[in-house]
């Protein structure tokens, strides 16, 4: 049975997996098979700088089919699960039924099992967490952390770490404090179709390593050429895998095979992150085989 046979046309529909795994396509089927609008739940994706390298819809896509919160925030511009979630909220009042699609767990975490309402970080706060970042590495916040939200949050990302020790230093409550707090999700697992991606690495890292060279061949570079002269590594948006590594080729760092290796390796690691992600926070979702999309 396809999964669009799957699949009530009457019910919002999510679809997660890692980097690379298919999950657009699978979107873009169902949408044109039922109708429907795509809906964008990739946290590098927001961002107009980046169309090539976080591997957005093409315009001649987007025009095609209706999609939704792609590309609509500015480089410059803060971005988080919490402006995902209250977009969501006015599109699920205001639009078709939504086929939200993307690799950002925490975001779907937010969406079927609610977030917690965190005050806004002051900026004070936030320069001294970037400060330590910088001067004595992601450790030192982790440090600081209260054990339950270390042992909850992903210990290997800095900009999680980072978040929940601004979160602590901010309100005097750990993260997972405010968690455990958290009000009723927008979208309860009970009233959607989830499907989760299952992409083996042995499947995926070949796609990742074509992929990467698509984008290459595709303009990646000159996307990043015009993102040089701005470039600020502390922004949410400088986070696209493999943008550090082709701003480090323009500035005559690395090679251009050095940074295209690199750029793979990140993507890889990744896609690991994510598919341990999944593993241990999906187990109610619809697992499908990639490589039967």
């Amino acid at each position: 049975m396809s999964v669009t046979a799957q699949t009530d046309p009457a019910r919002p529909v999510l679809i997660a997996g890692p980097t690379a795994s298919g999950k657009s396509a699978l979107a873009t089927a169902i949408v044109r098979a039922q109708g429907g609008v795509i809906v964008n739940a990739d946290a590098l994706q927001v961002y107009s700088n980046w169309r090539v390298l976080s591997a957005r819809p093409t315009a001649q896509e987007e025009t095609a089919i209706p999609h939704r919160l792609y590309g609509h925030i500015a480089a410059d511009q803060e971005y988080s699960v919490g402006h995902w979630l209250r977009e969501v909220r006015a599109l699920l009042a205001s639009s078709a039924r939504p086929v939200i699609v993307g690799g950002t767990g925490l975001y779907f975490s937010a969406l079927t099992e609610g977030l917690a309402e965190i005050p806004q970080t002051p900026p004070q706060i936030r320069a001294e967490a970037d400060r330590l970042l910088v001067e004595r590495g992601p450790g030192a916040l982790l440090d600081a952390l209260d054990p339950r939200t270390r042992a909850r949050i992903d210990t290997a990302n800095p900009r999680r770490v980072q978040r929940a020790w601004e979160v602590q230093a901010a309100t005097g409550r750990g993260l997972a404090d405010w968690q455990d707090a958290t009000p009723p999700p927008l979208l309860p697992l009970s009233e959607v179709t989830a499907f989760l991606v299952d992409a083996p690495k042995d499947w995926l890292d070949p796609r990742i390593e074509r992929r990467f060279d698509a984008m290459l061949a595709g303009g990646a570079l000159d996307e990043a050429r015009a993102n040089l002269a701005g470039w600020d590594a502390a922004r949410p948006a400088a986070q696209a895998i493999g943008a550090p590594d082709l701003i480090a080729h323009l500035r005559g760092e690395v090679t251009l095979q050095q940074a295209r290796a690199a750029a793979i390796i990140a993507t890889r690691q990744y896609a690991k992150r994510q598919r341990t992600w999944f593993r241990a926070r999906m187990t109610g979702w619809r697992g499908i085989d990639a490589a039967a999309l």
